[in-house]
């Protein structure tokens, strides 16, 4: 069976996307207050361009409601939204020829750093733990990292995972596994529940 990881808020954001797509201006208002942040993270994480970066999401969202319309009446959201701003930043890649012949998003590197300040952990074990997960988290190879980072840091299913990666179910699911793997040899204790911290402090990253 596949798992998969819930994201937050699916049942009203089902909700305030059906009223969007009917113009419901409040509605638009509010998912972009809900996940502007969380895109503007993300694109960071792949461009250095902070200014081109929203500049892309704030595209994404104007795309979104002037086409609103022919959107799909039913997404994922929050999965909708980072696969946009993903595509987004490929295509404006390609128009400064930082790419020379394509879009694809393979071409992206991913440069999110993960990070939890050792002063918000009261116990200094843990803490160590924590820092050390950092640093293994952060040398792993980009694409990995970025698979780990969309399934713990952002909520996202597998199979958004390799819709937004552009890749098959099982590639996205062996990109998980071999970064899973590599944490596993390294990391002394609870795997699982120290990437939980990594999604419970996203807003501080």
């Amino acid at each position: 069976m596949k798992s998969q990881i819930l994201p937050p808020f699916t049942l009203e954001d089902n909700t305030l996307w059906k009223n969007l797509k009917s113009g419901d201006e409040k509605s638009f208002s509010l998912l972009f207050e809900r996940y502007y942040t969380d895109l503007i993270s993300y694109g960071n994480s792949l461009s250095p361009f902070s200014e081109k970066v929203q500049d892309c999401v704030q595209d994404v969202f104007t795309d979104v409601w002037l086409y609103r319309d022919s959107l799909q009446d039913s997404v994922v959201v929050k999965a909708y939204l980072l696969s946009s701003v993903r595509k987004r930043i490929a295509r404006l890649f390609q128009r400064d020829h930082i790419f020379r012949k394509t879009a694809s998003t393979d071409a992206i590197e991913f440069l999110f750093d993960f990070s939890i300040e050792h002063t918000l952990i009261d116990d200094e074990t843990t803490a160590e733990r924590v820092l050390h997960l950092n640093k293994l988290l952060n040398d792993l190879p980009p694409r990995q990292k970025e698979a780990l980072y969309l399934r713990y840091h952002q909520g996202l299913a597998i199979e958004q995972i390799a819709e937004m990666l552009e890749v098959n179910y099982q590639s996205a699911n062996n990109l998980l596994h071999r970064g899973l793997l590599s944490l596993r040899k390294e990391f002394q204790g609870n795997l699982f529940s120290a990437l939980a911290l990594f999604s419970g402090f996203s807003q501080l990253s």
